[in-house]
Order: C-alpha cells, then structure tokens, then sequence
C-alpha cells in the first residue's frame, strides 16, 4: 500500500519435547507483559522433568520478510541447541541464558555479539537477505 520496500522480522523459539512451544508465543510466553526472564523461568519449569540434553533439544527459528512491489520474498535462518537447566550469561536478551549450542559448550547470553552472530538463526535471515539484495544490484 505504501508504494515503498517493506521489510519485517520475526523469530521464535521451538522445543519439541513441550509441543513446539513457546513458538509463536515466545515473546509472550510467561504472559502479554512478561519480561524475558519469567518467560525463561515459565520454559525451565516446564521441561524441569527432562534431564537429558537429546529431550531437551530446541531450535531458533527467524523469518524476515521483504516486499517489493507485487512481490514477497521470505529468507529463513535457524540454529539448532539445546535448553540448559539454568540461565548462564550476561549478554544478549530473551531466551538467549538458557540456549546453548552444543557445539560451543556456551549460551548466546555466554558469548560475544560477534561469536553469536555466526551461530544466530536471525543474522543466518538476515544474509539471505543481503545475498538477494547483492544479486539484484548485480543485475542492475
């Protein structure tokens, strides 16, 4: 409607072993005006029961969304962890003290926003994104 690009962004957090959730819920999880730790808490006190890091798998997922014109393109990244048992870290926001890549051994709350970055199932989106955009400006 606007006649002008339009991009969007969303994320969410999916774990099997509760359903898939929090999901789409994930900035809401613990309720509207939750704030990141109690969505935290709400998710540990659900999987409390699973005691192995194979039943407590869980995967970033983002969408970001670009309209130009007529056309709708979607550019997907996701990074696949693990839920610890207890938030670890300072840095980052949301979920990020209690996913783990295994790979690391640390949380995204754990490491630098540099080292994050080239895990990070939002920067994975985002450089699809910028890949269709190079591609574009190459054709002129």
């Amino acid at each position: 409607l606007s006649g002008e690009a339009v991009l969007g962004e969303d994320s969410g957090l999916v774990v099997p072993a509760i359903g898939g959730l929090p999901g789409v819920y994930s900035a809401r999880f613990a309720g509207p005006r939750a704030k990141a730790e109690e969505n935290n808490r709400k998710l540990l006190k659900m999987m409390v029961h699973l005691p192995h890091s194979w039943q407590r798998r869980a995967t970033f997922v983002s969408v970001v969304v670009l309209i130009l014109g007529r056309e709708i393109k979607f550019f997907r990244g996701q990074v696949e962890g693990v839920i610890t048992t207890e938030p670890r870290g300072k840095a980052g926001f949301g979920y990020d003290p209690v996913f783990e890549i295994p790979a690391v051994g640390r949380t995204f709350a754990e490491m630098s926003l540099e080292e994050k970055n080239r895990y990070s199932h939002r920067a994975k989106a985002f450089w699809s994104l910028a890949d269709f955009l190079r591609r574009i400006k190459e054709k002129g």
